[in-house]
């Protein structure tokens, strides 16, 4: 792959909250989270784990906790990401937490940008109660969730939003 061609790649993904529902194969969530191990991460401590959700009863107390976002409940296949922070505290004290959440977000775009190289669409999903994730999930305490990644085929392909001017987020030396 060139340089266009991974630009095309990058700048063709998409969120989309509109699924079809078709069950995501094994393969595909096989090769998605092979890549995420391939994520960097501070020290190599890969302080993320992921719960995999594919029930639909699982999925529905989801978009409960993740105020009613339809995509939730609609998407075959959601990923919830967390931040590990004991395993990185371990080694960096109190700033293993900042660390820990550094990884899972790494983590999870490898899993969006996975996602896209097997035609599947995806969409990160922020805005959820972290006590009720934890509770829907059996959560341990030591476990962040960090996002809620609904992944599958799109009902239409993902359009791309208009984006800033890169220029305007660039800052040389000083602000």
């Amino acid at each position: 792959m060139d340089s266009s061609d991974f630009h095309a790649f990058l700048a063709g993904r998409s969120s989309v909250r509109d699924f079809t529902g078709e069950p995501v194969a094994e393969e595909d969530l096989a090769f998605i989270l092979k890549c995420t191990g391939a994520a960097p991460s501070a020290g190599n401590l890969e302080a993320w784990d992921v719960v995999v959700v594919t029930e639909e009863v699982t999925r529905e107390a989801l978009a409960g906790v993740a105020f009613e976002q339809e995509h939730i409940r609609q998407a075959p296949l959601i990923l919830a990401v967390c931040s590990n922070y004991v395993r990185s505290m371990s080694r960096y004290g109190e700033r293993g937490i900042l660390y820990a959440l550094e990884d899972a977000t790494i983590a999870c775009t490898y899993m969006m940008l996975a996602a896209r190289a097997r035609g599947l669409e995806s969409c990160w999903t922020g805005a959820f109660e972290d006590e009720g994730v934890r509770e829907v999930l059996g959560l341990p305490q030591h476990l962040r969730p960090v996002a809620l990644l609904a992944v599958g085929k799109g009902k239409e392909p993902a359009q791309s939003p208009p984006r800033m001017a890169v220029g305007e987020h660039v800052h040389r030396e000083t602000w």
